[in-house]
């Protein structure tokens, strides 16, 4: 079973450079907005992992630019979760341009779970390891 979802995002003259096209490091944001997406419809939110008292710092990213994006441009974020047997959340990346469906980026980020004091846990947390089982994994 493949979890995935997919966000649409319209390109704000805050984004861009000064020659109007997508500045490379708000991809990252673009990635966040993709996992808050996933979250909010597979129960796996921020806030969710938080009242049980843990974290889940990002702990490697990969991106890899294609093509430009432009101020004005519409773009579709696809978040797709990677199951693992660690304790830990992977997720892949494609974003596109929504008028021609072009490949802007591809990416992925890893997350490991913490408690509050930052230290890292190397079993899956209960509530992690049931979520995984009520979505089919």
């Amino acid at each position: 079973m493949s979890l995935v979802v997919q966000k649409s995002i319209d390109i704000r003259f805050s984004e861009v450079d000064s020659m109007g096209v997508v500045w490379h490091g708000s991809y990252v944001r673009f990635l966040e907005d993709g996992r808050e997406c996933f979250g909010d419809r597979f129960g796996l939110g921020y806030l969710d992992v938080a009242t049980k008292g843990l974290f889940i710092p990002i702990v490697d990213m990969k991106l890899s630019y294609k093509k430009s994006a432009k101020y004005g441009d519409k773009l579709v974020i696809e978040t797709k979760f990677i199951s693992s047997l660690a304790a830990k959340l992977i997720f892949e990346y494609t974003i596109y341009r929504e008028a021609d469906m072009a490949v802007l980026v591809k990416a992925q980020t890893t997350q490991v779970f913490t408690d509050k004091e930052g230290q890292l846990l190397l079993c899956c947390p209960d509530f992690y390891t049931d979520w995984k089982n009520s979505v089919g994994i």
